[in-house]
C-alpha cells in the first residue's frame, strides 16, 4: 500500500472551533506549540535497551527555562485538575523532547512528582483538524475516553498508556503467560472500530495495547494513539489495521486461531457496542459530524477514490453522492451501525 508520506494540514474551521467550545474542548493557555520550537540545542533519547528513540531531547536558553516550566505545569494542572495548582506543588517538569518523525511533530513533556520519582507525560502539537475530529471520534465512539485541550492552533494531548504495537509483536505476542486467542480476538474488533469510522494508518506503531490482569488470565485492548489519518486517504485498504504488512504477525495470529464464523462473531460484538454508544453520544456525535461535513480535511481526489470504493464495499450507490469526508464517515457509519440488533424476547 502506497500511503501518503506527508499529510497535508488542515487549519480548525470556525465550525470545528464552536463546537470545541461547546464541549468544553478549548481554554486559553500560557504555552503555545510554536514556543516550544524555540530551543536552542537538542540531542538523541535512548530507551533503556540504547536504542534511538527518535525523539530528541531538547534545551531551552536560560532566560526561558523558568516561564517555560511554570506555563507547562499549568498545563498539565488544567489537563488534570481543571487548573488546581494546590496539589501540584510537588511537580515540575523534568524533561521535554521532539519528535520530527511524522506529521504533527510533537513534543512530549515529562511531568516529575518530586516526592516519589513517579512521572507522566502528556504532549503539545500543531491542532491539525484532522487530529482533531480524529480524537473525538475515538472519544464518542470507543471503549476507551479521551482527554484533550485546544488553544488556536495548538493541541494538548493526555499520554495513552500501553505497550506500542510493534514491541508487543515483538516482546509479548508469544510469551507463555500470552492468551492467544484473546489478543486475536481484540485485533479483529479494534479492525473493525478503525474501518467503521474510517480512521487509518494504523500500522504497528500507531497503536499500543493495554494489558490488564484479570483473576485467571489477561485481557487485552488495543487503542489507537495516532489520529493523523482520520478520513484522509482514498483508497479503502488504508482504514483496515490487517492490510498494513508490519502486522503481519498478529494477523497470522488471527488467521490460524479463528475460524470465519468466530471473526463473525467478534465484529458483530463490536459493531453492536459501537452502535449503543452512538445512541448515547447521538447528539454530540450528530453535531461533530456536521462540522466534518462543511470541512476540507481532504483532497477531492481522495474524497472521490474512497466513495467510490465504499459503494462497491457495500454495494450502495448513495456513496456516489457524498462530496466531502464528513459526508462518508456519515453514511459508513449509518450502513454499518444503524441496523439495530435484533432481540427475540422470550417469555418470563
Amino acid at each position: 500500500m502506497n500511503i501518503t508520506k506527508k499529510k497535508q494540514y488542515y487549519p480548525i474551521s470556525k465550525g470545528l472551533r464552536q463546537y470545541l467550545k461547546s464541549y468544553h474542548r478549548t481554554l486559553k493557555l500560557p504555552i503555545k506549540y510554536e514556543d516550544l520550537l524555540r530551543f536552542s540545542d537538542s540531542f538523541p533519547h535512548y530507551d533503556k535497551k540504547g536504542k534511538d528513540t527518535l525523539w530528541e531531547t531538547v534545551m531551552y536558553d536560560n532566560y526561558m527555562q523558568d516561564e517555560l516550566r511554570e506555563g507547562l505545569t499549568q498545563i498539565y494542572a488544567l489537563l488534570k485538575t481543571d487548573g488546581d495548582m494546590s496539589v501540584m506543588e510537588h511537580l515540575y517538569i523534568s524533561r521535554i523532547d521532539h519528535c520530527t518523525f511524522g506529521n504533527s511533530q510533537p513534543f512530549r513533556i515529562q511531568v516529575m512528582n518530586q516526592l516519589n520519582d513517579n512521572y507522566e507525560y502528556y504532549y503539545i502539537k500543531r491542532a491539525d483538524a484532522s487530529r482533531v475530529y480524529g480524537l473525538e471520534l475515538e472519544h464518542i465512539l470507543s471503549p476507551s475516553r479521551i482527554n484533550y485541550l485546544v488553544f488556536d492552533e495548538t493541541l494538548i494531548e493526555e499520554h495513552i498508556a500501553g505497550i506500542p504495537g510493534d514491541v508487543f509483536m515483538n516482546e509479548y505476542l508469544n510469551r507463555p503467560l500470552s492468551n492467544q486467542v484473546r489478543i486475536a480476538k481484540e485485533f479483529v474488533k479494534f479492525n473493525e472500530r478503525c474501518f467503521i469510522r474510517l480512521l487509518g494508518d494504523m500500522r504497528s506503531y500507531n497503536y499500543v495495547i493495554d494489558i490488564t490482569p484479570d483473576f485467571e488470565d489477561e485481557q487485552y485492548r488495543v487503542r489507537a494513539i495516532d489520529f493523523d489519518q482520520q478520513s484522509y486517504e482514498g483508497h479503502k485498504s488504508m482504514y483496515f489495521p490487517k492490510y498494513f504488512k508490519d502486522n503481519n504477525k498478529v494477523i497470522n495470529l488471527v488467521l490460524s486461531l479463528l475460524d470465519p464464523k468466530t471473526m463473525e462473531q467478534y465484529q458483530s460484538e463490536e459493531r453492536t457496542l459501537l452502535f449503543r454508544r452512538l445512541k448515547t453520544a447521538r447528539y454530540r456525535l450528530k453535531d461533530l459530524i456536521d462540522c466534518m461535513r462543511c470541512d476540507t480535511i481532504s483532497t477531492p481526489e481522495k474524497v472521490e477514490m474512497l466513495k467510490q470504493e465504499l459503494a462497491k464495499h457495500h454495494k450502495s450507490d448513495e456513496f456516489l453522492k457524498c462530496k466531502s469526508m464528513g459526508d462518508l464517515v456519515r453514511l459508513n457509519l449509518k450502513t454499518v451501525l444503524t441496523r439495530e440488533p435484533k432481540i427475540k424476547a422470550g417469555k418470563v
